[in-house]
């Protein structure tokens, strides 16, 4: 099951993405649901982690780029966890976001960029890598993040293709960010192959094709109106065994997320705390 803010829906500038976007879900015969009750649209980064053992990690939300709006940090445990917890949960103090965890298919290797270590000052890195292993029971990988970019996750940089090929940003940032994450993978036993990208405008994730969602059903791309939407999306069919949609989304991403950054999965929340009818027109 997809989850989705219903703010995705009741918001005017978002409404027509949100409806573009359920009719793709619909038509792919892929479930989802809204949760109410949320700050922000951005489930990626406030809902539980899912790990391999079908645990759930809450980490603290409490990102640097949000300290001067705490209007917009959703708090999971004050805010959702009385009405909707998935069973299985496990509160952690560490602070970072779900966006900046990208998991194998086999969620034995998750990616996480080198925000988490400034997020989590009081840290040693070492331990905090230690102990981010211990609760996601999985391999973690650290990669660079780029200064200038307002979250540094890693699900825009990186989305594993398989257990050992990982695609990444085709285009270079300064400083071959892009080459210095590939080196980190490869040393890890992980091919990269590129996917198309264009630099965005600041705190805009416009050009960020990566940021997808994939589902069992189908992968929803995240396209932009612009030249380089019609080559995405010949690569990703060429890439993908699974029917690629597109689905324009300048909104939402002029905000500074895309698909994979608006969705959440969860096969054991409780049902009755979300719906499914949309509001009407």
């Amino acid at each position: 099951m997809i989850y989705f803010s219903s703010l995705l829906y009741t918001t005017p500038a978002y409404a027509p993405e949100a409806r573009r976007l359920f009719d793709a879900l619909d038509t792919q015969g892929v479930e989802y649901r809204l949760l109410d009750g949320t700050k922000d649209i951005w489930l990626r980064d406030f809902m539980p982690v899912r790990v391999k053992s079908g645990k759930y990690i809450s980490f603290r939300y409490e990102p640097g780029y949000l300290a001067d709006a705490p209007a917009l940090r959703t708090d999971f445990r004050r805010d959702l966890a009385p009405r909707l917890a998935p069973e299985n949960l496990v509160y952690s103090d560490i602070n970072l976001d779900g966006g900046n965890v990208v998991f194998s298919p086999s969620r034995e290797v998750a990616v996480i960029s080198d925000r988490v270590f400034s997020e989590n000052p009081a840290f040693p890195e070492k331990a905090l890598v230690r102990e981010l292993e211990r609760l996601l029971g999985a391999q973690v990988v650290i990669i660079p993040s780029i200064a200038s970019d307002m979250t540094g996750h890693a699900d825009g940089m990186v989305r594993f293709l398989d257990e050992k090929t990982a695609l990444g940003n085709g285009t270079p940032y300064q400083n071959g960010l892009e080459q210095r994450i590939a080196r980190v993978l490869k040393e890890h036993g992980i091919d990269t192959l590129e996917f198309p990208y264009f630099a965005p405008p600041k705190n805009s994730a416009v050009g960020c094709y990566l940021n997808y969602l994939e589902t069992e059903r189908a992968v929803f791309l995240p396209v932009f109106g612009a030249t380089a939407d019609e080559s995405t999306v010949a690569k990703a069919t060429a890439l993908f065994a699974k029917p690629v949609v597109p689905i324009r989304l300048n909104e939402v991403a002029k905000k500074g997320g895309c698909l994979n950054c608006i969705s959440w999965e969860s096969k054991t929340i409780r049902r009755q705390s979300v719906r499914k009818s949309l509001p009407t027109d």
